[in-house]
């Protein structure tokens, strides 16, 4: 069986210590590190934290010949003795992608640390640890085949870097949904946090989701688990694996001891949100996946104009199903879904970029986001949920059932697995009774905004303009501070301060002679609508511009329950809500 062991070298210094046997080898034996993680889709270039790489059979040192960034040959002395590949490999990074090490803590991919040995990926996989620092325990979802050494197994190379590992002293609790087994891990948490609401919480979720894609009672994809917690000062993410999700968040989102029950805080219900997310893509994404990434390729970019769909669809339903599931109020998810669709209307890149192809080059642009990303492309997390959101409504407005009965019917229809465009396109058209082309050419292929505010009144949900902030308004994203000043970070096309002559890197330092630390603050002074003197340092130089504020500024949407609606309306609203 092709082993990894996993090794402290110098928790200090970031260093894991991994070796890499492999029986009965090639003459010629290849060995390469994914330059990617599914579900992150950027080329990360792992290979650049190994060092130190050697390798020998039994007594015997075999040369190892580089071939590229990430693949190497060992030149071996016949099959009869495994071969041994040693690596060390830095872990400075707290996302969820990579790997970490220090004192406390140890975290990592399989794609950060092992090797894959080309031509037997096929193959049964395991990992075993050395020594650990004391008092570490191990949390994953990969299958445990022996306590000491602690080993644990998977069939192939693709699952094993489908297990992330949670290392070191952490709060753990379990519980069960829908009759599986799920582990909750949190590390980093401030001593007091409500582990048992968290439990509680997340149960629901589960549940709800099971019950979403499974109405028959049928069996979950996975009989265990695993949710990885790291809570930190400020950070936000998450990425999906077959049986397991790594989450990172702010330590100061989690529920605390002795809050009443029905206390939500915008960060709690933003943890949520994350943690119905991921779990969702254990359906719809890691297994329900675009035709494309049926097979992997590990050494480059994997390309689908899907992502619209695989994660719009579950950033649609991530929110959705916390009011379905008791967590949230209709109130709190209408102020969700404004808020994602004002990011998107505040976006000028939704007229330049499609979602489709947004979700192409997701590899460089979307992960590479610069100071210009705002005014050359769109979220497809985000307008695809307004997607998935605008088909639900017509479907349900149309009394032609549900967006829900497109998606189990996808399931249905694959068996769980690979779909293409085609695929949702017949879905749709099976559940609405008629084609949607017109739609998702121009939803999905098009530019133009999407007209959600009929569908939204059709379910009783009233619509309301109210003013952007000053800066906003005038078209500026900015970093703000009373050491730092105001910094511009981003400048929207067709905006007034674009027209002024703003850029981004710009430093403002006065409205109209007098100095700011907060641009809103010379909304004291001003009058309404009218030009005034912008002063900025670009480059270490002075300069003075007129800003022209625009007649009829943009202004954000406010989403809530239409009290005086119909009761046909209301009805139509319990049904999408409630499910």
């Amino acid at each position: 069986m092709i082993s990894y062991r996993i090794d402290v070298e110098d928790a200090p210094s970031h260093l894991w210590h991994v070796t890499l046997t492999v029986p009965q080898p090639a003459a010629e034996q290849r060995l390469s590190l994914p330059v990617w993680i599914p579900g992150s889709y950027m080329v990360r270039e792992f290979g650049r934290h190994l060092s130190g790489l050697s390798a020998r059979q039994g007594q015997q040192e075999v040369p190892l010949r580089q071939l590229d960034k990430t693949t190497w040959v060992a030149s071996c002395q016949g099959d009869a003795a495994p071969l041994e590949v040693s690596c060390l490999v830095y872990a400075f990074d707290t996302s969820v992608r990579t790997a970490f090490l220090d004192a406390d803590r140890g975290f990592f991919n399989g794609t950060s640390l092992c090797l894959r040995v080309e031509g037997r990926e096929h193959e049964p996989h395991q990992i075993s640890f050395g020594t650990l620092p004391a008092g570490w325990e191990i949390a994953t979802a990969m299958p445990a085949v022996q306590a000491a050494p602690p080993t644990y197994a998977a069939p192939d190379y693709h699952e094993l870097i489908d297990h992330p590992f949670e290392l070191g002293r952490f709060w753990r609790g379990s519980f069960e949904a829908a009759g599986v087994p799920h582990e909750f891990v949190v590390a980093g948490a401030w001593p007091g946090f409500d582990g048992e609401r968290l439990l509680a919480d997340a149960r629901r979720i589960c549940e709800a989701q099971i019950a979403f894609w499974h109405p028959d009672d049928g069996p979950a994809p996975f009989e265990r688990y695993v949710f990885l917690l790291n809570v930190v000062e400020d950070g936000y993410g998450g990425l999906e694996h077959r049986a397991s999700t790594a989450l990172i968040a702010s330590r100061r989102d989690l529920p605390r001891r002795g809050n009443p029950a029905n206390a939500l805080t915008d960060g709690y219900v933003t943890l949520l949100g994350l943690i119905s997310h991921e779990y969702f893509h254990s359906w719809n994404v890691k297994r329900l996946k675009p035709r494309e990434f049926e097979r992997l390729d590990y050494g480059q970019e994997n390309y689908t104009e899907l992502l619209w769909f695989f994660e719009g669809f579950t950033s649609y339903y991530d929110d959705l199903l916390l009011v379905r599931a008791g967590l949230i109020d209709e109130a709190r998810y209408l102020k969700l879904v404004a808020k994602n669709l004002n990011g998107v209307l505040a976006t000028p890149g939704r007229f330049v970029q499609s979602v489709a192809q947004s979700s192409f080059d997701a590899w460089v642009k979307y992960y590479r986001s610069d100071e210009n990303t705002p005014n050359a492309t769109v979220s497809y997390y985000a307008k695809g949920s307004l997607v998935a959101l605008a088909l639900d409504l017509t479907l349900r407005g149309a009394g032609q059932g549900s967006l829900d009965a497109v998606m189990r019917s996808l399931w249905q229809r694959s068996g769980g697995g690979p779909i293409g465009e085609d695929d949702v396109r017949q879905a749709l058209e099976q559940v609405a009774g008629r084609s949607v082309a017109e739609e998702l050419d121009a939803w999905v292929h098009g530019t133009e905004d999407l007209d959600l505010r009929p569908l939204l009144a059709r379910m009783g949900v009233a619509w309301k303009a109210e003013p952007l902030p000053f800066a906003a308004a005038l078209g500026l994203r900015l970093s703000e501070g009373p050491v730092t000043g105001v910094q511009v970070r981003s400048v929207l096309r067709g905006s007034a301060a674009e027209r002024a002559g703003v850029s981004a890197g710009d430093e403002l330092v006065a409205v109209d002679r007098w100095r700011v630390r907060r641009l809103d603050d010379a909304q004291q002074w001003l009058t309404v609508g009218a030009p005034f003197e912008l002063l900025l340092v670009r480059g270490q130089r002075v300069l003075s511009c007129q800003v022209e504020p625009p007649a009829q500024p943009a202004s954000n949407v406010v989403l809530s329950v239409d009290e005086g609606a119909g009761e046909a309306a209301q009805a139509l609203r319990r049904a999408w809500l409630r499910g």
